[in-house]
C-alpha cells in the first residue's frame, strides 16, 4: 500500500512536465494538483516543450495540457506565489524574464528561503548540461532518440494500466542503467553545487535531468525535483522547513527526504 501524501505545504517545486508532447503525464500531474495545494509554487522548467510541440510526430498539445496551464493560473488569481523559471525546452519564455504575466513570475532563477532560514538557489539547470551549453545540435540529436523512447512509454503505459500496475517508465531505466550517464550526473550535480555556494545558497533546488535525489554534497545540499514524465516526482517544503520529495506515479507515495528516492524503474 502507498501512502497518500496530501494536504497544503508551504512551498512546492515541479519540473520537467513537457507540456506538448505524446509522453506528457498532464493526467497525473492535474490528479496531484487536486491533492495538493502550496502557498508558494515554483515552477522550474521545461514545463512547456516548445522543442517538441514543433514536431508533428512527437509533439501534440492536448486538452489536458490546456487545463494544467489553467489550473496553474487559477492557483496564482487565487492568492498562491506562482513562479515560472524556462528551462531549455521552454527557453523562448525568456524573453519575459522579469515581468508578471496572469499572476505568474517570471525569473531567470530565484533565491527560495525556507521556513528555517536556509537559503535555496532554485534554477532549471540547463545551463550546467555541458552538451545542452557547448553542443546544441547534439543536445537536440539526443532529444529526439529520447522522444522515441518515451513514445514507446505512451502504449507501454497504457498497457500496465489496463492491468492495474503502477507507472514505469521505460526509458528511464535505460537512461539509468548507462554508465555514461552516472557520469553526466555527477559532473552535473558537482557544477550546480559549486554555483550555490558562489551565491551563498545552502542548498540548490533543480531539474532539467530527470534524476530525483536529495542529499548534502560538500556542505551543500543538492535536491534535484525529477520529472513529471519518467519519475513523476515533486519536490515540497513543509511549514517547519522539511523538504521532502513526493512521487506520483499512479499510486503516490512519499519518498523518504533522508534517502536519495528509488527511480520509478526500480520501485515497479
Amino acid at each position: 500500500m502507498y501512502q497518500l501524501k496530501t494536504g497544503k505545504y508551504r512551498s512546492l517545486f515541479v519540473s520537467d512536465l513537457h507540456l506538448g508532447t505524446r509522453g506528457s503525464q498532464a493526467d497525473l500531474f492535474l490528479d496531484f494538483l487536486r491533492r495538493v495545494d502550496a502557498e508558494t509554487i515554483y515552477l522550474v522548467g521545461d514545463i512547456v516543450d516548445f522543442w517538441r510541440l514543433r514536431s508533428r510526430l512527437f509533439g501534440k498539445w492536448r486538452s489536458e495540457h490546456r487545463d494544467v496551464v489553467r489550473r496553474l493560473v487559477e492557483r496564482a488569481r487565487s492568492g498562491a506565489r506562482v513562479v515560472f523559471i524556462p528551462g531549455n525546452h521552454d527557453a523562448d519564455a525568456r524573453r519575459y524574464v522579469g515581468r508578471t504575466i496572469a499572476g505568474v513570475e517570471v525569473m531567470r532563477d530565484a533565491i527560495h528561503v525556507g521556513a528555517d532560514g536556509r537559503r535555496y538557489l532554485v534554477t532549471h539547470g540547463d545551463e550546467f548540461d555541458v552538451v545542452n551549453e557547448r553542443a546544441t545540435w547534439l543536445a537536440h540529436m539526443g532529444d529526439y532518440g529520447y522522444a522515441l523512447a518515451l513514445f514507446g512509454n505512451t502504449y507501454l503505459a497504457a498497457a500496465r494500466r489496463w492491468l492495474g500496475l503502477r507507472y514505469w517508465s521505460f526509458s528511464n531505466w535505460v537512461k539509468h542503467k548507462v554508465k555514461e550517464a552516472v557520469n553526466f550526473i555527477g559532473a552535473y550535480e558537482d557544477a550546480l553545487v559549486a554555483a550555490a555556494r558562489a551565491r551563498g545558497a545552502d542548498a540548490v533546488i533543480c531539474g532539467h535531468i530527470h534524476h530525483p535525489a536529495m542529499r548534502d554534497i560538500d556542505g551543500i545540499g543538492y535536491l534535484n525535483i525529477g520529472d513529471f514524465v519518467e519519475s513523476c516526482t515533486a519536490l515540497v517544503e513543509h511549514h517547519d522547513g522539511r523538504m521532502e520529495l513526493l512521487h506520483w506515479g499512479g499510486a503516490p507515495e512519499a519518498v523518504a527526504a533522508t534517502e536519495e528516492p528509488e527511480l520509478a524503474a526500480q520501485a515497479a
